[in-house]
């Protein structure tokens, strides 16, 4: 099995470093009692007879702007891992480390863990409680922390609460903590990596999935305001062939996002979605029905332009709907009728109450100025 990364993550001064060195037995990490932690960046730690890697992270800090560089260096991580395509930049676990002797300091730190660790939803979570030098206090520990993730997203996250004493601690002059709880942790860990590995595996093509969306959404934002601008000029388009230029390179631009190739087979799959929208029987219906609603107050050009500007939006979304089928494998570039369907689909009545929205809107003077806003928002992710 490949080994997984396990994020180390915590306030500054709960003793991280300490607890990474620890588990190695030997110094790998820079270690510092003070209340400002000494770890810079995250660095990566690893070796032949522990399973797993180690990522030390950056302490969250009473500083806002402190703080918000650890959280961003966590994602910062975390989306590049996606860049390099997984494997050693995935997260499959979190070690997230609570000073048992700062308890009070714990439900902010948790909100400062769900922020940094965004990307990685289903990654299995032990927290660890460091510094655990009163037994007493533990069991109170435990249950602070139990009683904190109740009130989480991440609860289902939870799967360990762990007391550790990573190295040994004079308690007065003749009593000393014991280190205990490291094999403990070591054992924990290696027994969620399978599930974390997996986990892992499912939030990335989960964050590629929904940043690709994100993309595409932004090139059909582009193009209904330039199908806006073009509507507005006054030139027919009562087959819509005007647009015909804007929505391919829509089409292709969507695709490319989804790593759809040029070739033959494409072809034809990006024809059906522009004939769809240009001369079909649907997109002239749409047409005509738009251009029939009576007591419309508003001048040729702005009805065009909105017309032209929600045709655009309503193709756009149709293909980041369709080529996300293809790139999800639950469609191929064979299904042609399948996408003039779904075309079809959004020309169809409910492509016409939402121009109908626009243009009531705009001829009551909310919205004139930001049409192609209003527009995009009104298709945006329709299925």
């Amino acid at each position: 099995m490949q080994k997984g990364n396990v994020l180390v993550i915590g306030n500054s001064g709960a003793g991280k470093s300490t607890l990474i060195n620890a588990v190695f037995g030997e110094e790998r990490a820079q270690a510092n009692w003070g209340i400002t932690g000494t770890t810079g960046a995250l660095n990566l730690y690893e070796g032949e007879k522990i399973p797993f890697r180690l990522i030390d992270t950056i302490g969250f800090e009473p500083s806002f702007f402190k703080r918000q560089k650890a959280i961003q260096a966590v994602k910062k991580w975390s989306k590049d891992s996606t860049k390099e395509g997984g494997g050693d930049g995935q997260i499959n676990a979190i070690w997230f480390c609570v000073e048992g002797t700062s308890r009070k300091l714990f439900p902010e730190a948790i909100k400062h863990l769900v922020s940094a660790t965004s990307m990685w939803k289903s990654v299995p979570i032990i927290v660890v409680i460091t510094k655990s030098y009163s037994v007493p206090e533990r069991t109170q520990n435990i249950q602070m922390v139990k009683e904190a993730f109740a009130k989480q997203k991440r609860r289902g996250n939870l799967r360990y609460i762990i007391p550790v004493v990573a190295a040994t601690y004079s308690l007065n002059e003749t009593a000393y903590a014991p280190p205990e709880g490291i094999t403990e942790l070591i054992e924990a860990t290696n027994a969620v990596l399978p599930e974390g590995l997996q986990a892992a595996e499912s939030d990335m093509y989960s964050f590629v999935l929904a940043r690709k969306r994100s993309l595409a959404h932004g090139v059909v934002a582009a193009a209904t305001a330039s199908g806006t601008a073009v509507g507005a000029i006054p030139i027919p388009i009562a087959d819509g062939l005007i647009l015909a230029p804007l929505e391919v390179g829509v089409i292709n631009a969507i695709a490319k996002i989804y790593g759809i190739g040029q070739d033959d087979k494409s072809k034809i799959f990006f024809d059906a979605i522009k004939e769809v929208g240009t001369v079909s029987v649907a997109a002239k219906t749409a047409i005509s029905a738009l251009k029939a609603i009576p007591g419309i107050n508003l001048g040729a050009s702005v009805l065009n332009a909105i017309i032209a500007g929600s045709f655009v939006a309503a193709i756009g979304e149709g293909a980041i709907y369709a080529f996300e089928q293809v790139y999800l494998g639950k469609k191929t570039l064979d299904d042609v009728d399948w996408v003039k369907k779904l075309i079809e689909s959004k020309l169809s009545t409910g492509f016409v109450n939402k121009v109908t929205t626009v243009i009531d809107s705009v001829s009551k003077g909310g919205g004139g100025k930001d049409m192609a806003k209003l527009i995009f928002g009104l298709f945006k992710g329709t299925n």
